[in-house]
């Protein structure tokens, strides 16, 4: 039943080759363990990156105080001069720069991506909305004045500026007014976005008054 290897040399070729699977063994199990920690190694940085990028989301929300538009000096034409919204960083989040922030409008006049005009480009304290470049918003600070460097820290507040006569909001001819909706995603610098839903009452009473949006 059973076969003998009494040739010394047989018996010398059998432990070659078990010496030679035990060596190939161990090769294949050290590639394992390498892999392994590798792999291990990857997932933990990628648990690392989705929980920094996770506090950030939370850390630079930006809330809305406000939304408002102010009705031109001609109410019956049932248009606005501005929209504004009023913002402040939620609880507990980090210093929030407005200049690196960019706005997603969708509105009557189709859709657009606006971004931060300087103050510089826009003129003086007693500038208006119109004054705001299509593709662009302006910021004013707490004291009604466009700014350059709007950074919202602590119990800082500013207000985002539209102009209703630009896309998507609107045109020249036309402007954001009664009874009309805009959509807009306020998008952090860190990528964090607050929705806001904008709708003009269907009736302007009064010259240059607030309606709330």
């Amino acid at each position: 039943m059973f076969e003998f290897i009494n040739n010394s040399e047989e018996r010398g070729q059998v432990g070659i080759g078990t010496l030679i699977v035990f060596i190939a063994m161990v090769l294949v199990a050290a590639i394992a363990a390498g892999v392994l920690i590798n792999t291990a190694g990857f997932l933990q940085s990628q648990a690392e990156a989705t929980g920094q990028e996770s506090t950030d989301l939370v850390s630079e929300r930006i809330d809305v105080t406000s939304s408002v538009g102010i009705v031109t000096d001609n109410a019956d034409n049932g248009s606005l001069a501005e929209i504004r919204i009023g913002v402040a960083g939620s609880p507990g989040a980090d210093e929030i720069d407005l200049s690196e922030t960019t706005i997603q409008a969708v509105g009557p006049d189709g859709q657009a991506n606006l971004v931060f005009a300087n103050a510089s480009t826009i003129g003086t304290v007693d500038s208006s909305a119109t004054e705001i470049s299509a593709g662009e918003f302006g910021v004013r600070n707490s004291s009604g004045v466009f700014v350059d460097d709007p950074v919202i820290s602590d119990d800082d507040k500013f207000t985002i500026v539209l102009n209703p006569e630009i896309e998507p909001f609107g045109t020249t001819e036309d402007p954001f007014g009664e009874s009309e909706q805009s959509s807009i995603d306020i998008v952090s610098p860190s990528s964090a976005t607050t929705s806001v839903e904008l709708r003009a009452p269907d009736l302007f009473s009064n010259d240059n008054e607030a309606v709330r949006l």
